[in-house]
């Protein structure tokens, strides 16, 4: 499979060819298995996948759509994005309170807001839509419940407080609440989203989550240090869910500000994890084997995140758009595993496959990355986000998520139930005192 020189039919061909073999990981469209979800959690033998996984992989399939324009999945992505919504129309299902941190919810939270933004197919009248179900989650973590007192501000990791990672605020779950403030912002015109979106990057960057000199963006600290133990970890996730909702506030305002921030962590994400102009994960790849799950799925966030950045800030598409080119050409460069010859693996820059069982997963990760690379290279044919003025037709709902239980009583947690959100599987939180000093050195 080959990207280089290759006309866009043929790149959508790609994309197609990807998408399918994609979906083969998928159970969720099977007699008796549950939409939304991949195969999972591994903490009850049911697969490698963690509920959050899902609504990545129902995004991932949104902007498939978006630049490909082919519907073959739209029927699947709606069933599975409708079917977790869980009680309160609010993305915390449940049956997952035992894996719910904040940025699990965000991810479908922002799953929705794509949807709305790429005019996705609205699922039926009587059913919650993709505009309302993305101010549920914003509203339900605007809660000050969400937000308390401990390091001045931020929210948890975690959402049940009886759930590992309860007391540590990482940039993730305050991230995907910024993002999908800022992209509310925009939509909407509501300058309320815009206020909080604010607040929360005033936030991140107080507690030097945001590098004040070279612009790393780091994971996160724990509230019984005051946020002071800070993890210097460097995911690309982070970095990109920041820098893009930088870009929806720029584009929304024109403010300068915004510019200069999105320029800035735009330049130190494609120095720090585009190295030689392909995707690579700092934290984990150095070593086969080193990553979790999770991290096995940033590397496609990124290549979507950045094409939606040179969208809404066309003075970077110059500098963006090369990279992420010579990036899905190394990414499909290694699908050549497998019985079929085209299965993808994580380790892009080497250009040979690597079997995705050498990190203990069974490859949906991987084969969603090279989907999400490949899907972005057809942007110069796609509409930029657009928002109800500007052709938006999903139906929004301002009360959206102010009815949800926010104390609600999660059952006690059983060991089996102890799902890794976010990066639990590779952060273990031994009494709240996690440190990764082998990746916090060094600039």
């Amino acid at each position: 499979m080959l990207i280089s020189g290759l006309l866009l039919d043929d790149i959508r061909q790609a994309a197609r060819t990807l998408a399918y073999d994609l979906m083969l990981f998928y159970e969720g469209n099977r007699t008796g298995m549950i939409p939304g979800i991949l195969p999972g959690p591994p903490d009850d033998g049911l697969g490698d996948y963690y509920w959050w996984q899902g609504g990545a992989m129902m995004g991932t399939y949104i902007d498939y759509w978006h630049y490909t324009r082919d519907p073959s999945y739209n029927d699947v992505v709606q069933q599975g994005m409708v079917h977790q919504v869980g009680h309160d129309r609010d993305y915390q299902p449940r049956n997952f309170t035992a894996s719910l941190g904040n940025d699990d919810q965000g991810f479908w939270g922002m799953s929705a807001m794509l949807a709305a933004e790429t005019r996705f197919p609205d699922p039926p009248e009587d059913q919650p839509q993709w505009l309302a179900l993305a101010q549920a989650v914003w509203t339900t973590q605007a809660s000050p419940e969400r937000h308390d007192e401990y390091c001045n501000g931020g929210m948890r990791w975690q959402v049940p407080l009886t759930n590992q990672g309860y007391n540590y605020k990482n940039t993730i779950a305050n991230g995907c609440f910024f993002n999908l403030g800022a992209r509310l912002a925009r939509y909407t015109g509501n300058d309320t989203y815009l206020e909080y979106a604010e607040r929360t990057w005033d936030w991140l960057w107080a507690v030097d989550y945001i590098d004040h000199e070279n612009w790393r963006v780091y994971d996160g600290a724990h509230i019984e240090h005051n946020c002071t133990d800070l993890n210097k970890a460097t995911f690309s996730y982070n970095i990109a869910v920041l820098m893009q909702g930088a870009a929806f506030i720029y584009n929304h305002t024109e403010d300068p500000k915004w510019l200069d921030r999105t320029e800035r962590l735009a330049e130190r994400c494609l120095r720090d994890f585009f190295p030689d102009g392909v995707a690579y994960e700092i934290p984990c790849e150095f070593r086969r084997g080193q990553c979790s799950t999770d991290m096995l799925t940033f590397k496609g966030y990124v290549h979507r995140w950045l094409t939606v950045v040179a969208q809404l800030v066309p003075s970077l598409s110059d500098t963006i758009l090369p990279v992420l080119r010579t990036s899905a050409e190394a990414a499909v460069r290694q699908c050549s595993g497998g019985e079929t010859g085209r299965v993808c693996g994580f380790y892009w820059s080497s250009g040979e496959f690597v079997d995705p069982a050498v990190d203990s997963t069974t490859g949906a990760g991987e084969a969603m990355n090279v989907l999400a690379a490949v899907s972005s290279l057809l942007v110069h044919g796609a509409e930029p986000p657009v928002t109800n003025l500007t052709g938006g037709t999903s139906r929004g709902d301002p009360n959206a998520g102010l009815n949800s239980d926010i104390y609600r009583k999660y059952d006690p947690l059983t060991t089996a139930d102890r799902a890794g959100a976010g990066i639990i599987t590779f952060l273990v939180l031994a009494g709240g005192l996690a440190t990764w000093g082998w990746m916090s050195t060094g600039d």
